[in-house]
């Protein structure tokens, strides 16, 4: 198939077809990813369901016998670059344009343009957060609002990431041979083509967050891609730079391995704790004994937490890269003085905890919490990190560690709570909005996962909450009904009719009951225009 041939699968969208974008060229080097590396995708997501099958027939997750002289060796990862050595704040948004402006400006390290988590998959919104990316990388980006106000970049902006969707999403707009696409080669793709020359003439490079792995094979297609685009442009291997989202179970026990498979592409990994907490709940979903407590109770101080933010550390520094931190996903609360400090301390709190466990940077999903952040890490990281070799060579975590379930109990409130979540959440995402702020929150994806999955767990296993009752479909579909009558008083009957509350209910009773969907985001993917 030609390049100007795959371009007729976008008929049906005329008026959404990212000429600029895609370009005959730029199809032509999508279409080469696609035949190189979708058959290995699609095989990979087949290992993932035998291995769900094995742990739902029993088996726990360990770490892998033949891979144990990868851990034991003493490879390091290729030198980070000079303009990564300082990554103590990065700041997390949508490729929205206002919204990537604002935190480019905000005096992070880094700013990740997320395509994944924070991004509601439209068509636009994926066209559009490509030609933003390029406008922001070329200094070219500026929004204008509604009342005039000129929003442009200031000098010394943040360093772009990129995360593209991960393995397991498919972009249902761009068909090569009658099929989608992978998400991740397009959002790839798309940004690797259009931006590598621009970085490289300002002696920069394209860098990426790598979402979802579950295993260093998946890591290996990932490096196999950066080298392909990397011949394919005429530029030097390692010239690419990712970093590595440690937020599922599986992948907890292949750090090393995972980045030993991208260590000429390797600049770290980074505590992608909600994720990785939904993948607690995900993986261990046919286990009663797995049953967690309510989301609120599900700290960094549980064990289980503790242990893989530990190990995380541990492997990444003595590998010779960053050790990134996770997200605190408050937005400051300007109606509220006293509860703005409240909620500010506990950010507080949160990163001097990771910094003096040993984290090289730490993320925020506001402009606001960038001072802050940045105040803890330069009173207690004196350096540009912290990368240093680790007295032991070997961890003393262990798989029982990693595994250890947490303590807590269930209550109505942590029910209602979820459901109330979960809604706002899916309905906003249906209106191509996914990075959502709920109750002082930033919500996406991730988080909004946890609630659902929680109400699945908690329905499926029968679990009993602290005051003697069974979650029940009935007591959830009730308070959902409370929920939902809550917000049709408060938003108004005009805005209630416009809204998509009554589909993102029946997404999340779907959601909630009958078999464990893998991804909310898939599962609702067809939704979306």
């Amino acid at each position: 198939m030609t390049a100007a041939a795959s371009l007729q699968d976008f008929s049906m969208f005329p008026e959404q077809q990212g000429d600029e974008i895609l370009t005959p060229e730029a199809v032509q080097f999508l279409r080469e990813l696609e035949q190189r590396f979708e058959e290995r995708r699609v095989r990979l997501l087949s290992d993932r369901r035998h291995r769900q099958e094995q742990f739902d027939q029993g088996v726990l997750p360990g770490f892998l016998a033949e891979t144990e002289y990868i851990r034991r060796g003493d490879w390091v990862a290729a030198p980070i670059p000079p303009e990564l050595l300082d990554r103590r704040v990065e700041i997390t948004g949508p490729t929205d344009r206002k919204m990537m402006i604002n935190a480019l400006n905000s005096g992070a390290n880094v700013f990740l343009a997320d395509f994944e988590d924070a991004n509601a998959p439209t068509w636009n919104n994926c066209i559009e957060g490509q030609r933003n990316l390029r406008d922001a990388n070329l200094r070219s980006i500026s929004w204008c609002s509604a009342e005039g106000r000129i929003y442009q970049l200031q000098p010394d902006p943040a360093v772009l990431f990129v995360r593209p969707r991960g393995w397991h999403m498919v972009e249902k707009h761009f068909c090569l041979s009658g099929m989608p696409i992978s998400a991740s080669l397009f959002d790839f793709g798309l940004y690797f083509f259009h931006n590598f020359q621009i970085l490289l003439q300002r002696r920069s490079a394209p860098y990426f967050y790598l979402p979802k792995l579950e295993s260093h094979h998946e890591a290996r297609l990932w490096n196999d891609v950066f080298l392909f685009a990397e011949e394919y442009a005429g530029v030097p291997k390692g010239t690419i730079r990712a970093t590595v989202l440690i937020e599922t179970i599986p992948a907890a026990f292949e750090m090393d391995e995972i980045l030993y498979e991208l260590r000429q592409h390797s600049v770290g990994l980074n505590c992608g704790r909600w994720d990785y907490i939904f993948s607690f709940i995900k993986k261990f979903r046919g286990r009663a004994e797995f049953v967690l407590p309510d989301r609120g109770a599900i700290t960094m101080e549980q064990p289980f937490l503790r242990s893989y933010v530990e190990l995380l550390i541990h492997t990444c520094h003595r590998r010779g890269v960053h050790a990134m931190g996770g997200m605190a996903a408050q937005i400051p609360i300007r109606s509220d003085a006293r509860a703005n400090e409240e909620a500010m301390e506990r950010v507080r709190q949160d990163k001097l905890r990771e910094v003096r466990a040993g984290h090289d940077g730490t993320w925020v999903a506001h402009p606001g919490l960038v001072p802050l952040a940045r105040e803890v890490f330069d009173e207690h990281m004196k350096g540009r990190n912290q990368i240093r070799m680790p007295a032991e060579r070997q961890s003393r975590i262990t798989e029982k560690h990693l595994l250890q379930i947490p303590e807590g109990c269930i209550t109505e409130a942590g029910v209602r709570r979820n459901i109330d979540v979960a809604l706002q959440y899916i309905e906003s995402w249906l209106r191509g909005n996914g990075c959502v702020p709920i109750y002082n929150l930033m919500e996406d994806a991730a988080t909004a996962e946890i609630s659902r999955a929680q109400l699945w767990q908690w329905i499926h296993h029968g679990a009993r909450m602290e005051d003697g009752r069974t979650v029940t479909i009935e007591i959830c579909e009730n308070l959902l009904g409370e929920v939902l009558a809550r917000m049709e008083g408060s938003i108004g009957a005009k805005a209630w009719a416009a809204s998509k509350f009554q589909r993102a209910a029946e997404i999340l009773k779907r959601l909630s009951s009958g078999g464990f969907q893998d991804f909310l985001t898939t599962a609702a993917y067809s939704e979306l225009p």
